[in-house]
């Protein structure tokens, strides 16, 4: 039998969390970057999102990291129109009213330097009216497309989202399109 791999891939903008294409679609999937055999997405990010994403061979790792019942956190920065106030974080902290009901209580912070990311291609869209700001949130479910949904719920529409962190994983010592193992 095999050891369990586990690898830490940092997934591009427009990029499919999977390794088949979807039929006539023109997005990359994680086949194009990731050659390792028999590991898979333990979770996933949509395509116009990016960041830390865990992919193994260890079913049991899949299980706990995607059952919604363990609630593991991870961190993203989401870059969001105009400064929240704290109203707005307050909010997010305490949960907001997504699709129906109530998301979890999060960890959520206005950071006070925009983050040292490479640059998005194609380039976050820019409004010479409209500030931005970055917020970090930790949350411990993993609803669709919950970010952007959750500042979308406090006036702050998500314009770029990196996720950073997944339990004790981060993207430290990667860039976009890298990936390592670890044990």
């Amino acid at each position: 039998m095999r050891k369990p791999r586990t690898l830490l891939f940092w997934k591009p903008y427009g990029v499919l969390c999977q390794f088949t294409p979807e039929p006539g679609a023109a997005h990359a999937t994680l086949a194009d970057f990731i050659g390792v055999p028999d590991v898979y997405a333990a979770g996933r990010l949509d395509h116009d999102s990016e960041g830390l994403v865990v992919l193994t061979s260890d079913g049991a790792l899949q299980h706990r990291l995607t059952d919604p019942r363990r609630g593991h956190p991870r961190t993203y920065w989401a870059q969001v129109e105009r400064v929240p106030d704290a109203a707005a974080l307050g909010a997010l902290r305490e949960g907001v009213m997504v699709q129906g009901s109530r998301t979890r209580p999060a960890g959520a912070r206005l950071l006070d330097d925009e983050p040292d990311l490479p640059p998005r291609t194609p380039p976050v869209r820019f409004r010479k009216n409209v500030p931005t700001a970055w917020v970090e949130l930790t949350l411990t479910e993993g609803r669709n497309r919950q970010v952007r949904r959750m500042t979308a719920a406090v006036g702050h529409p998500t314009l770029r989202l990196v996720r950073v962190r997944i339990g004790e994983w981060t993207l430290d010592g990667l860039a976009p399109a890298q990936w390592r193992e670890v044990i």
